[in-house]
C-alpha cells in the first residue's frame, strides 16, 4: 500500500466523516437560524417548480438504490435466491431512471440558480462548490450506470461495497478498492468530498424533516364571511361620545 493509497482510501474517508459529524454538530449548535435551504421561491418559481421535485425525488431513489448496493453484501442476496443477472439488470434500470432524473432536475436548477440575477445574488461560494460536485458525482453515476455496469457487468459490489464497509469496521480493505476501475474510485473520491462540504452548505436542509407533523393537533380552518358591524340595540353604527353606555 502506497502513501497515495493510504490517503485516498484510509485518511480522507475518515476526515470526512469526522467532519461531516462534527460540523453538523457545530453547524446546529452555533447556526440554527441558517439551518435552512434559504429558500428562493420568490424570487423564481417556474423552473423550481419542475426543478425541485424531479431533483429531490431522484436523488432519494438514488441514494437508496447505493445504500442497498454498498451496504448489503453480496452474499445476502445470494441466501435470498436473487441471480446476479437480475440484480444488475433491474439496478441498472431502476438507477439509470433515477440519474436521468437528478441530471435533468440538477441541470434546471442549477440554470436557475446562475441564470437568474435575483437567484444567483442569493448563492453563495459553497453552494457553487456544492453544485460542482454533485454535478460530478451524477455524470459520473450515469456513466458507471450506462457504460461499464450495462457493457461488461462489473460487480462493485465485491470491491466498492467490500470497502466502504471495512471503514466503519476500522480496519479498512484498500486491497480491493484499488482493484476498482478509475472512474469508480473518482466516484468515491468525489462522494466524500461532498460529505465534507455538507456541513457547511444548504444541504442541511436535507435532515430537516417536519415528523411533528404526525403527531400535532389538526388545523381548524373557519370561512369568515364580511358582515356589517352591528352595536347592540342599533340598527348599524352611530356616532356617540366616549364614555357615554349604549
Amino acid at each position: 500500500m502506497t502513501t497515495w493509497h493510504l490517503w485516498w482510501w484510509v485518511i480522507l474517508p475518515y476526515i470526512a466523516i469526522a467532519v461531516f459529524v462534527v460540523g453538523h454538530i457545530w453547524r446546529w449548535r452555533y447556526d440554527q437560524f441558517g439551518w435552512t435551504s434559504r429558500s428562493t421561491q420568490l424570487q423564481e418559481q417556474r423552473l423550481l417548480k419542475w426543478g425541485a421535485p424531479l431533483f429531490h425525488y431522484s436523488a432519494l431513489a438514488a441514494i437508496a438504490g447505493h445504500a442497498m448496493g454498498i451496504l448489503i453484501p453480496k452474499a445476502v442476496t445470494d441466501w435470498l435466491g436473487i441471480h446476479e443477472t437480475f440484480y444488475q439488470d433491474v439496478s441498472a434500470v431502476a438507477g439509470s431512471a433515477a440519474a436521468i432524473g437528478v441530471l435533468i432536475g440538477g441541470a434546471l436548477l442549477t440554470i436557475r440558480r446562475t441564470a437568474v440575477p435575483r437567484v444567483r445574488a442569493t448563492t453563495s461560494a459553497v453552494d457553487y462548490l456544492a453544485l460542482i460536485l454533485l454535478g460530478i458525482i451524477v455524470i459520473l453515476g450515469i456513466y458507471l450506470t450506462l457504460g461499464i455496469q450495462d457493457t461488461s457487468h462489473y460487480e462493485y459490489r465485491e470491491t466498492v461495497g467490500v470497502w466502504f464497509r471495512s471503514l466503519f469496521a476500522l480496519h479498512p480493505n484498500v486491497a480491493v478498492i484499488v482493484q476498482a476501475p478509475l472512474m469508480y474510485q473518482v466516484h468515491a473520491i468525489a462522494a466524500w468530498a461532498i460529505f465534507i462540504v455538507w456541513p457547511f452548505s444548504r444541504l442541511v436542509h436535507a435532515w430537516s424533516y417536519p415528523l411533528w407533523y404526525l403527531w400535532r393537533p389538526y388545523i381548524v380552518i373557519r370561512s369568515r364571511v364580511a358582515k356589517q358591524p352591528q352595536e347592540p340595540g342599533t340598527a348599524g353604527r352611530r356616532w356617540r361620545k366616549i364614555g357615554v353606555p349604549y
